[in-house]
């Protein structure tokens, strides 16, 4: 545990009541109705979605779960989520436009606007308790997790106190505030997580301990992580962390914030947009931020903890206090920040609780509307009021986030719960993908998706919980295993069940693509989807390069990030020509 100064506390609490105060501000327009709480009257510009959705997936666990991947694998671990950028590209190019233009409110009326019947209601209901809930809760109870290390690390809190504290305060702006709460809170919350991101970055690197960039990257327990791509001659290495993720990852699972055609609340996002071409833009630069911009500080602070902490045990040494349950990796970063000085400590602790409540503030947003709009409002109540779905939104709310902080109890770090999620919609990815334009796609074929995946992941998930497992496997092998059954099966009751009426297939296509083609311009968007995607990894790269001190490497990839842009901007108008 450190000491704050006066000057910390007085950061952190001015924080906290900003929060609050923007919540009661905008509490009287979001409570007018549905529309208003959950997406903000369908008028949000680009920029402040785009920066929401960088803010939501820069959760309180992301710092720990890189600066685990640095630790365990080095710099090229991170590929296992890298990989899913992908996934984010054909999002943007191939499906943003199409969410904005379906005017639904959630993503989960997708259901009874693409298919027919009472398969269709139930698929929607089940959805909105499967992701609303319970997909929900498992997300943000490894957020709550991480913040209750960093906390326990820095303040001395113990997991109880952490979440009753943050919990309060994030529940009362999110319940008052809605989705335009939640939106103007991101914005500030991410500038303030990046500039204590980037200042405590800097001073670290800078401690005596480590002696700058150039001592810390020819240190011995630095020097053989440095690898921004795996050991090629390292085949389990290989096929974990660059095969696995390319060739399969990013196309066949389902994980949030990364939904192979968009989904959850990137969806919400996207639906809440001006038009399609905010919704767009929104997601083109949500992409570019989340995977280019964002990863090197944590990088840095990963590969410095190796310094300081070269081990477990000398975490464990440092910190008696830490309860024996919280051990692992990804709290070497909360342990690296306890060596900034005071001012600087108290704005990185903001920035944390920033990251932490702009994430839970916008799962439970989206997890209630899930549960207002495609469950009580229905199938319980469908003659409800708007005062009443905002109530029913507000006690959501609270409910959620209670279940959310109990269960983070049962949990051991970031990344069983990157691993449990992955694998949970391992196999249903390409189902999402193909359901805009394979007709012969029904509710029952995602039935069969969500129950195969599901039973799979919890056989592996138990399995691994067992003093005596049924089995040995290796992780990318429990995925590859996911993948193949559950495509498989969902595909298999796709060819044997009958798909949608045509009267429904009809409207949902003229929703969607009106009297164009589905498939027009599409050799300008796959020519848009490998611009974005090499023009952001150029930039990821050119960026680690720099800061190794390999300037050429560095100036080619900028050339080539430059060219990228350059090119996107001269068929932009080919590739949103729907939207102009």
């Amino acid at each position: 545990m450190i000491h704050l100064s006066s000057l910390d506390f007085v950061i952190i609490a001015l924080f906290f009541a900003f929060s609050i105060l923007i919540g009661i501000v905008v509490s009287k327009k979001s409570g007018e109705n549905s529309s208003e709480f959950f997406l903000s009257g369908r008028n949000m510009p680009w920029w402040l979605l785009g920066v929401s959705m960088v803010a939501t997936t820069f959760a309180a666990d992301t710092p720990g779960l890189v600066t685990e991947l640095v630790r365990t694998n080095g710099v090229s671990g991170n590929w296992v989520w890298w990989a899913l950028l992908l996934t984010g590209m054909l999002t943007v190019f191939f499906y943003a436009k199409l969410w904005r233009k379906s005017g639904i409110t959630t993503d989960l009326e997708f259901y009874e606007l693409r298919y027919s019947g009472k398969p269709a209601s139930f698929l929607r209901g089940f959805r909105a308790i499967y992701l609303g809930v319970i997909f929900n809760i498992i997300t943000m109870a490894g957020v709550c997790l991480a913040g209750s290390k960093i906390a326990n690390i820095l303040l001395g809190l113990s997991q109880q106190e952490t979440l009753l504290y943050s919990s309060i305060i994030v529940v009362i702006y999110s319940s008052l505030g809605g989705l335009k709460g939640v939106l103007i809170t991101d914005f500030f919350q991410f500038l303030l997580a990046m500039v204590g991101s980037v200042w405590a970055t800097i001073y670290i690197v800078n401690l005596p301990e480590i002696g700058g960039m150039g001592e810390l990257l020819q240190h011995e327990n630095v020097s053989g992580k440095l690898n921004i791509l795996p050991d090629f001659s390292n085949t389990e290495t290989l096929i974990t962390l660059f095969i696995i993720p390319f060739a399969v990852q990013w196309w066949s699972t389902w994980y949030p914030g990364a939904e192979p055609g968009g989904g959850g609340y990137i969806a919400q996002r996207m639906l809440a947009a001006k038009d399609e071409k905010h919704a767009t833009w929104a997601t083109l630069f949500f992409n570019f931020a989340h995977y280019a911009l964002r990863p090197w500080p944590w990088i840095l602070v990963g590969l410095a903890s190796l310094v300081v902490f070269p081990s477990l045990e000398s975490i464990g040494v440092a910190f008696p206090g830490l309860h024996e349950d919280m051990h692992g990796h990804d709290v070497a970063y909360a342990a690296m920040m306890t060596y900034l000085p005071a001012g600087l400590i108290g704005l990185v602790i903001t920035s944390l609780a920033a990251a932490f409540m702009s994430t839970i503030s916008t799962q439970l947003n989206w997890g209630s509307s899930y549960i207002v709009n495609d469950f009580y409002g229905r199938f319980i109540n469908e003659g409800a009021s708007e005062k009443q779905k905002v109530l029913v939104g507000r006690i959501s709310t609270v409910l959620l986030m209670v279940c959310a902080a109990l269960f983070s109890f049962y949990i051991k770090s970031a990344k069983d719960v990157f691993d449990l999620l992955l694998q949970i919609g391992a196999g249903t990815g390409l189902l999402f993908i193909l359901r805009w334009f394979w007709k012969q796609i029904n509710p029952y074929s995602e039935i069969a998706a969500m129950v195969i995946s599901f039973i799979i992941a919890v056989v592996f998930f138990v399995n691994g919980k067992l003093e005596q497992p049924w089995f040995e496997l290796q992780g990318y092998m429990q995925l590859i295993i996911g993948v193949v059954l559950t495509t498989i099966g969902w595909i298999v009751v796709t060819l044997m069940t009958p798909r949608s009426n045509q009267e429904t297939l009809e409207h949902f296509e003229n929703v969607a693509f009106g009297n164009e083609s589905k498939f027009k311009n599409i050799g300008y968007k796959i020519l848009a989807f490998f611009l974005g995607v090499i023009g952001t990894y150029s930039v990821l790269f050119a960026t680690g390069y720099y800061i190794y001190g390999k300037t050429l490497a560095a100036f080619l990839l900028t050339v080539v990030a430059i060219i990228c842009a350059f090119v996107l901007k001269r068929i932009w108008n080919k590739v949103l020509d729907e939207v102009e």
